[in-house]
């Protein structure tokens, strides 16, 4: 939301700043008023880092007259419109369109996953406005959720920011061998300064994204960097079981040779069929509205879970050859060739930093070995007191770790890349992200990411009366007592597989300034004689990323006890 009024200026004798909107990676965008035209609209001012060197700083308002020529070419009704280009006290604004509604990660973030037929028909908008791109010579090379806005009302997808975007044949890396764009969104094939780039790479970023609208987070999410990388270039990739009627044409996407990856027409064709055929039921759905009162947007709430693999499309619908999540697993020829690409690049992205990609890769084959050799990896204990998370949590000291062993993943709940099933003692598995460590609290039990930034708790209990509804309500009317700053709560009945549920969605500020506000989301249900409790903690910018946590927790979560 922008700040009426804030810094309101008027730039190149015409255009009044109102309000800010946000802030990207190459400046501040405001909503604004051309006062000769009289008409809103929204105006990018550069941000001009006053430490870069004279030629660096041209470089950058080079950069800017490129996105500006680069979109003003396109005409399309999924590309945004360039109004103008200006300058003013010798720093440039890009004066567009303004598109009331925010961007798709600003509607992940708020209410969760799309479904898959609201998925696919921002697909086939994006494919339009890729097309018309490529069309140009213009390659888009930064496709991700919040460079598509979402015009509220009607939900016209918007393809914006073209700040990278490679016209006519320009570098993939900078004159530096930066990498530019977004890692978990980028083709493979752009990992390499060398190997040829088209428009291919935009379409495996689209694969990505609608991976990301239907279960809230890439499928190449990692915690770092080298990790991000490495799951691009040689992990098996394994779209979410979210996708349902979307697989066909995501694995297309997601191919990794460029010459065998689905064209932007054959994409469209299967997503056109995706529109009838989007039907399925996510992990626990909706039963009742909430019991706090909650607004249209935390209703959303109890559709944050990915649906379990639905049907794909029926014979008459047309398929795709590289449908087997397993077809772009690298051979072990291409995995050394890979392995010196994602070294140089990472030594290109972190020079100047201290950290050596060789480093990184090493460090992760090291973690790879060492999971192979515990039989699945991060599951070790810690002796750490963990910070008081989540719900009815309390801080003092933990009880002694436990090293669970961890197991293959069940043919009906595979672990997704980048996770491992662990067999629990307290009796149920469950994937957790690789690196995560078990950490008792009393009856409860904890899976942490290195740094404790995102906590994966569960408790297993006896039924309580009213059921897991009940349970909920009760624990959010201690909510203040337990969460410092509890506040934005709800408590929603829904289910899961087919069973009475209940989730509850809380925002509170953590338990020191460092920690910083936290979200919680929690879903329980009653399962063979028992009450299970399962809910992620986790910063509230980081938001997306844990209801990936959650909802991969919940999905492949099994009960082993008898």
């Amino acid at each position: 939301m922008g700040t009426e009024g804030e810094n309101a200026r008027l730039i190149a004798g015409r255009y009044r700043l109102d309000a800010r909107l946000g802030r990207g990676g190459m400046g501040i965008v405001w909503r604004a008023t051309d006062q000769l035209l009289g008409r809103s609209v929204a105006v990018k001012e550069v941000a001009l880092d006053p430490t870069l060197s004279g030629d660096e700083a041209r470089l950058q308002r080079e950069r800017t007259l490129r996105e500006a020529r680069a979109a003003a070419q396109l005409k399309h009704p999924h590309i945004i419109v360039v109004h103008d280009i200006v300058e003013d006290h010798q720093r440039p604004y890009i004066v567009m369109e303004l598109v009331e509604g925010g961007s798709l990660a600003d509607r992940l973030s708020r209410t969760g996953p799309v479904t898959p037929a609201e998925a696919a028909g921002i697909g086939i908008a994006l494919l339009g406005a890729l097309r018309t791109a490529h069309a140009a010579g213009v390659l888009h090379r930064d496709l991700k959720p919040a460079n598509v806005l979402l015009e509220a009302p009607g939900g016209r997808a918007v393809l914006t920011d073209f700040g990278i975007a490679q016209v006519a044949g320009a570098t993939t890396l900078t004159s530096t061998g930066a990498f530019v764009g977004s890692p978990e969104y980028t083709a493979p094939e752009r990992m390499s300064p060398e190997a040829p780039v088209g428009p291919e790479s935009d379409l495996w970023s689209l694969g990505a994204l609608l991976c990301a609208a239907v279960s809230g987070v890439s499928p190449f999410r990692r915690d770092s960097l080298g990790g991000i990388l490495h799951a691009v270039v040689f992990d098996e990739v394994r779209p979410p079981a979210a996708c349902g009627p979307l697989l066909p044409v995501v694995r297309g996407l997601l191919e990794r040779d460029p010459g065998k990856r689905l064209g932007a027409a054959q994409a469209e064709t299967l997503l056109r069929a995706c529109l009838d055929d989007a039907d399925g039921v996510p992990s626990y759905t909706p039963t009742q509205r909430s019991v706090t009162g909650p607004t249209a947007e935390q209703e959303a709430i109890a559709a944050a879970a990915p649906a379990p693999t639905a049907p794909l499309p029926p014979a008459s619908a047309p398929t795709v050859a590289p449908a087997s999540a397993h077809a772009s697993a690298p051979t072990p020829g291409k995995r050394g060739r890979r392995a010196a690409l994602i070294a140089g690049l990472l030594v290109a992205a972190l020079a100047g930093a201290g950290l050596s990609a060789a480093t990184l890769l090493m460090n992760d084959d090291a973690r790879g070995a060492k999971a192979s050799a515990n039989g699945g990896g991060g599951a070790g204990g810690s002796s750490r007191t963990p910070a008081a998370t989540a719900p009815r949590e309390k801080t003092g000291p933990a009880s002694p770790s436990v090293t669970p062993a961890a197991a293959a993943s069940p043919d009906d709940k595979p672990a997704p890349a980048g996770y491992h099933i662990v067999n629990d003692p307290a009796g149920f598995s469950l994937a957790v992200p690789t690196g995560f460590t078990r950490t008792l609290d009393g009856p409860r039990i904890f899976y942490m990411s290195p740094g404790e930034t995102f906590r994966i708790g569960i408790k297993v209990a006896a039924p309580e009366s009213g059921g897991p509804l009940a349970v909920h309500q009760r624990a959010h009317a201690k909510g203040p007592a337990s969460n410092p700053g509890y506040r934005d709560a709800e408590v929603v009945a829904v289910t899961r597989d087919d069973r009475q549920a209940a989730l509850w969605r809380f925002t509170w500020d953590g338990f020191s300034a460092a920690e910083g506000p936290r979200q919680t989301r929690d879903l329980c249900w009653e399962e063979g004689g028992r009450l299970y409790d399962v809910w992620v903690s986790a910063p509230v910018g980081r938001a997306e990323e844990a209801r990936g946590y959650l909802d991969t927790a919940v999905r492949t979560f099994v009960r082993t006890e008898g």
